[in-house]
């Protein structure tokens, strides 16, 4: 039970998890969403610079584009580290 709840799962939702092998993580800190919120608006930043920076002929696009795909890796693995089950060994 203790597990369960570390994992903010319900008991079922935990138990449904196990039978598919894999471990849940436990539930993210609180600063985690807070985390997430300010990348997510990092990249809402990255969109509207590359906006007006279109408008005005000023972006190198390559540039722009690896910084994108660098932050929804970093967004990713985020979530992945806090909060996606693991697989059991």
């Amino acid at each position: 039970m203790k597990l369960v709840k570390r994992s903010g799962l319900t008991q079922s939702t935990y138990l449904r998890h196990l039978i598919n092998g894999v471990v849940p993580q436990d539930a993210p800190p609180p600063d985690y969403y807070a985390m997430m919120k300010e990348l997510r608006g990092i990249g809402a930043n990255l969109n509207y610079i590359a906006q007006l920076s279109n408008a005005f002929g000023f972006i190198d696009e390559v540039k722009y584009d690896e910084a994108v795909q660098t932050l929804d890796r970093a967004l990713l693995d985020i979530i992945d580290a806090v909060r996606m089950p693991r697989k059991r060994e």
